[in-house]
């Protein structure tokens, strides 16, 4: 299984590297893992170098550095659809 590096970026230039990654099957538990790690910080991190956790996103890139996705901290907001 392939290891993806969650880079978080939490503002202007700003970006706190992953140095160690995580071994998962594919996009799916890539966007899952992100989710869950966005919905812990923002639960249970106190930060003065964050001010708001909703413009943070996580980009994931591949053992080669190839981006694979980025994941907006906003996305563990439920819908508000109708």
């Amino acid at each position: 299984m392939p290891r993806y590096f969650f880079h978080l970026h939490y503002g202007p230039g700003k970006r706190a590297p992953d140095p160690e990654g995580e071994i998962l099957p594919g996009p799916e538990a890539v966007r899952a893992h992100a989710l869950a790690a966005a919905r812990g910080l923002v639960a249970q991190t106190r930060s003065d170098a964050v001010r708001d956790w909703f413009v943070c996103a996580f980009e994931v890139v591949d053992e080669a550095g190839t981006p694979v996705l980025t994941v907006p901290f906003g996305d563990i907001l439920p819908d508000q659809g109708d």
